[in-house]
């Protein structure tokens, strides 16, 4: 939204307005329901569409045919999360991930259903729009105003110091984007109304260079991903990494179409900072990832300690 409003962009907002309804108040805002209440929508015209919620198919073409005759341009916000096999580095010609029963309106219990469906909101849009539909794919979005706490346990961790728990090897891949940095592309895509899908996350960075980015100062103690699994440790507890084989590439994806058509990053130090600033000022904060008593049960009982940031 800055990014939009800062380039001198005319932005219309269209939601419930049940969440941050007082944010933007000089923004052009409409109410209603993507589920069944799209009248709003009718007799206006836009350049472009930024579709940053959808998440079930029947209702993302529901937008796309409302919007299919007064909209030049339709982007579409997926989600690196529609391939098949992440046990592989992922390209935007991999096999996307497919349902039996294609009319399914739930992520599942473990959100086994949450790629499939994303890949059909793909084809939803794309169906409609054809060579007018942006596709992009981010992987982990992080940065300030994150809510799902995960990647601001580890500048959290980092800044309270001592000797933390952390996934090894120290080479492992990490791999997400600053969601300024992702918004402020989509913004200059959508400006050159550009088509295709786009893997969209950073280049991947070493866990140790992940870890030494956070501000502060910290001995890590490197586990193997057998001993935290064998001590139950799971991906609630070390966010943003999995020991499961099957999301053994989900750091790897291959972003370089992207690269080439102009998306950039910013140094991982500066995003630690900068998300580390944002959630000491809050006063909403939730907890998570390993409480320090947890940890230090886990780090009294690993084999061996490999210390260095």
């Amino acid at each position: 939204m800055e990014d939009a409003l800062a380039r001198g962009h005319e932005v219309t907002l269209f939601n419930r307005g049940r969440t941050n309804a007082d944010l933007f108040p000089d923004v052009e805002k409409l109410r209603g329901d993507r589920d069944g209440d799209l009248g709003v929508l009718a007799g206006r015209s836009w350049d472009s569409v930024l579709d940053t919620s959808g998440y079930f198919p029947r209702i993302v073409r529901a937008s796309a045919e409302t919007l299919a005759g007064s909209v030049g341009h339709y982007a579409f916000v997926s989600t690196i999360s529609v391939y098949a096999n992440l046990a592989e580095p992922p390209t935007e010609s991999s096999p996307l991930a497919t349902l039996e029963d294609e009319s399914v309106e739930e992520f599942g219990d473990e959100f086994e259903n949450y790629g499939a469906l994303k890949a059909l909101c793909e084809r939803a849009v794309e169906d409609v729009f054809g060579d007018r539909a942006l596709v992009v794919r981010p992987g982990f979005i992080v940065g300030p105003h994150d809510p799902t706490e995960r990647y601001v346990y580890w500048p959290r961790r980092v800044a309270r110091g001592g000797t933390m728990l952390a996934p090894g090897p120290l080479e492992r891949p990490m791999q997400m984007i600053d969601a300024r940095d992702l918004s402020g592309w989509i913004v200059r895509m959508v400006e050159q109304r550009a088509g295709g899908t786009f893997n969209a996350t950073s280049e991947p960075i070493p866990m140790r260079e992940f870890l030494a980015a956070c501000p502060g100062e910290v001995d890590v103690a490197w586990a193997e991903d057998a001993f935290l699994v064998e001590h139950g440790v799971g991906e609630a507890d070390l966010p943003l990494w999995s020991p499961d084989p099957r999301y053994a590439a989900m750091h790897e994806a291959d972003v370089s179409k992207a690269v080439a058509a102009g998306l950039v990053f910013r140094p991982p130090v500066e995003t630690a900072r900068d998300t580390l600033e944002w959630d000491r000022a809050r006063t909403d904060a939730r907890a998570s990832g390993l409480t320090a008593e947890r940890e230090a049960e886990l780090l009294a009982v690993l084999p061996s300690l490999a210390s260095g940031a």
